[in-house]
C-alpha cells in the first residue's frame, strides 16, 4: 500500500498541536483526519478504518488512556502513538498497559513524530504481510498463535497487543539465548536511541504480567543483566537477573 493510501487519526484537544501536526503529516503523504476530544476521537476511530492513531492523552470528555482501551476492545491490531506532556516512566506504563504501542513526550520534535509513524506502519505492515505465514510455535509450556495475536501457557490463552506479541515472537527465534535490547529495537520496532531502552523494558514487563504466575520470580521471561532477555519456555535458568 503506498503511503498516500495511509489513513491516519490525530487525536488532540490542543488545537494548535492538533492543526501543525495535522498539516506537517499530511505534507508527508499521509491522508489525515482528527478529533478534538476524547469522545470524538473514540467515535472516528471506531467508525472508519484508520492505519494508525496519534492520541493525546489529557483530554476532556475523556482521556487518552481510556480512549486507547476502548479502542483495543474493538481494534486490537491498530498501531496507538501516545503523544502527550505526560512522560514519568508509571504515565508509560499507564499508557502501555492500555494498549498504546509507542510514546512521545510532548515537546516533540516533528521529525521525530514521522520517526515513529514511519516505524509504527512498518511493522504493522510487515505484520499483516507475514500473519499467514508465521508459523504456530510451541516450545515447552509456551504457544504463540500469530493469526490471533495470543499466547499461550500452560493452556491458559491471553492476548496480546501487537508489541507484545512482536517481542515474544523475537525471544521464541532465541530460545535460551540472550536477546540484546539493540536486538529488539531494531527487530521490533525498526529503530533505537538509548531512551527507548526504557520503552522495551516497560513492554517487557506488561508482557511478563501476561506470561508469569510471579512475576518477582519469573520463570519464562528473564533479564540478562547489562544484556538484554532471555526466554527459557522449560523453566527457570540459573544465575538470571528476574528485574526488568
Amino acid at each position: 500500500m503506498a503511503k498516500a493510501n495511509k489513513r491516519l487519526l490525530i487525536v488532540d484537544d490542543d488545537e494548535q498541536i492538533r492543526e501543525l501536526l495535522t498539516f506537517d503529516v499530511a505534507q508527508s503523504g499521509y491522508v489525515v483526519d482528527n478529533a478534538k476530544d476524547g469522545e470524538e476521537g473514540l467515535k472516528k476511530a471506531l467508525n472508519n478504518n484508520y492505519d494508525l492513531i496519534l492520541l493525546d492523552v489529557m483530554m476532556p470528555k475523556m482521556n487518552g488512556y481510556d480512549v486507547c482501551k476502548n479502542i483495543r476492545l474493538v481494534k486490537p491490531s491498530v498501531p496507538i502513538l501516545m503523544l502527550t506532556a505526560k512522560g514519568t516512566i508509571n504515565d508509560k506504563t499507564e499508557g502501555f498497559d492500555c494498549g498504546a504501542d509507542d510514546y512521545l513526550v510532548k515537546p516533540f520534535d516533528i521529525q521525530e513524530v514521522l520517526l515513529h509513524i514511519r516505524a509504527l506502519l512498518r511493522r504493522s505492515d510487515t505484520t499483516a504481510e507475514s500473519g499467514d505465514s508465521k508459523e504456530v510455535l510451541r516450545a515447552g509450556d509456551i504457544e504463540i498463535l500469530p493469526d490471533s495475536l495470543e499466547v499461550v501457557v500452560l493452556d491458559k490463552k491471553t492476548k496480546l497487543t501487537p508489541t507484545e506479541f512482536e517481542i515474544l515472537y523475537c525471544l521464541m527465534q532465541h530460545l535460551n539465548s540472550p536477546v540484546t535490547l539493540a536486538t529488539l529495537l531494531d527487530e521490533v520496532w525498526g529503530y533505537g536511541s538509548d531512551e527507548d531502552v526504557r520503552m522495551v523494558r516497560v513492554h517487557v514487563g506488561s508482557l511478563r504480567q501476561k506470561i508469569e504466575l510471579d512475576t518477582r520470580n519469573p520463570k519464562y521471561l528473564h533479564t540478562v543483566t547489562n544484556v538484554g532477555y532471555k526466554l527459557t519456555p522449560f523453566g527457570v535458568l540459573e544465575g538470571l537477573n528476574a528485574k526488568t
